[in-house]
Order: C-alpha cells, then sequence, then structure tokens
C-alpha cells in the first residue's frame, strides 16, 4: 500500500520510529464490511511489518499502555495508545477528527485520537503525561489530516465551550458562522508540553481523497494514522 504521508525520525540507539495516514482507498471505520476492515488491516500490516492496534475510541481521554492489553480479542474503549515494544502499529482513526502519532526518544511511541471533546478534555496531553511518566524526553508529534477551522460549524454556544477550555479552538467558517479550530487546539497542547510538531495538512471535508463525516455524513469511513518502530 502506499500512504498519503509518510515520515521516519531517527532516534540513535532506539531505531527509527516510522509514521504514516492513510486516505480513502482504505476503510478502517467500526461500520466498515468486516470483509474491508480486515482487508485493510492486512495492508497496514504488510506496509509496517507490524501488528495493527486499533482502540475503540470514545471521544474521551483515557490512555492504554499496549503491554497491559487484556487479550488479543479485547477491544478497549480509550482514544490514545502507548507503547515501548517494537513491531508494534499503533492506530489512530478518524474522519473529521485530528489524528495525532508521537514518536519519543526513548523508543515509546504513541496514536491519539482528538475528537471535539478529546481535545477539550486533553486527551493528547494525558497522553504526553504518560509518556513522560515512562521516561519519555524529546517527543515530536505528527497533527494529521482533519477538518480544518474554516469548515468545522459548530452552534455558538458550543465553541464557547470549548474555547473556554482551549482558546485557540475559536474560529469561523468561511461562511462567517461560529467554528472550531480542533487542529490549532491540538497543535497549541502540544508544543505546551515541549513536543516539535509536524502538520501534515489537508482538510478532511474539502479533499476527495479523505474520508469526511462531515461531507458524506454515516456513510463515511475512516483513515488512520498509523505509527510503528520495526522489531
Amino acid at each position: 500500500m502506499t500512504f498519503l504521508y509518510r515520515d521516519t525520525v531517527s532516534w540513535g540507539p532506539v531505531g527509527t520510529v516510522s509514521v504514516g495516514f492513510t486516505e480513502r482507498r482504505l476503510d478502517l471505520g467500526d461500520l466498515a464490511a468486516p470483509a474491508v476492515r480486515e482487508a485493510a488491516l492486512a495492508e497496514v500490516a504488510a506496509a509496517t511489518g507490524a501488528t495493527p492496534y486499533l482502540m475503540h475510541q470514545v471521544h474521551g481521554a483515557e490512555v492504554l499502555l499496549v503491554e497491559d492489553w487484556r487479550a488479543p480479542t479485547w477491544d478497549p474503549h480509550v482514544d490514545a495508545l502507548l507503547t515501548a515494544e517494537p513491531g508494534r502499529a499503533l492506530l489512530a482513526r478518524a474522519a473529521d477528527c485530528v489524528p495525532v502519532l508521537l514518536a519519543a526518544d526513548t523508543g515509546l511511541i504513541g496514536a491519539v485520537h482528538a475528537g471535539r471533546e478529546g481535545v477539550r478534555r486533553g486527551v493528547v496531553t494525558a497522553a504526553l503525561d504518560r509518556l513522560r511518566a515512562l521516561g519519555a524526553g524529546q517527543v515530536r508529534a505528527w497533527l494529521g489530516p482533519h477538518i480544518c477551522g474554516a469548515c468545522y460549524e459548530v452552534p455558538a454556544q458550543l465553541r464557547d465551550e470549548v474555547a473556554a477550555a482551549v482558546p485557540p479552538t475559536w474560529a469561523t467558517t468561511s461562511w462567517g458562522t461560529p467554528a472550531l479550530d480542533l487542529g490549532a487546539g491540538v497543535r497549541s497542547q502540544l508544543e505546551a508540553a515541549g513536543c516539535s510538531v509536524v502538520e501534515v495538512g489537508g482538510c478532511t471535508r474539502e479533499l476527495p481523497v479523505l474520508h469526511s463525516h462531515r461531507r458524506d455524513g454515516a456513510a463515511a469511513g475512516r483513515l488512520a494514522g498509523v505509527v510503528w518502530r520495526a522489531a
């Protein structure tokens, strides 16, 4: 498979961490037909040489260390996955929300699903706090394709509530109505935690090559941000 975007970072003795973001051809959503989703996961596994790990994303701020995984069939209700083990590919899926990938100088990696509630509740900050607690020093973050502030219209009260918690999210659509800029909010949280940030760019609503719930409704699939360290 070909990733829409792919990058690597080398941390010396701990080796190379790779990241990639998928596009519309693959559907990794919970509502995808089992055969479609399994085929997509098989492509991710083949492209990364690693075992893919998915989370049941619930727009919260819970963080799970993959080493604490209960069983192969477990479907954890969390919005951030971390691991120190090579040979594991962590996936954060989205169709307008912000997929965030993390790589630390200790070899720790993370995948975070940052939707409106996740940004407000601080899921990115929670993931970074856990990385630091596990010994991470320098952290690089990749902020994946997501709906832009010019497209993400919300009620004025909702904008005010989210912006009260994360001020950079306050935005206005290109047609002049209240909006949220989730990417700006996530970027501010990453930078406040001392991360270097790579913005992949691309508005999911505007670009047909990306999945978008705002554009396609319930029929929308899910793209994925994928981070892995070779075994």
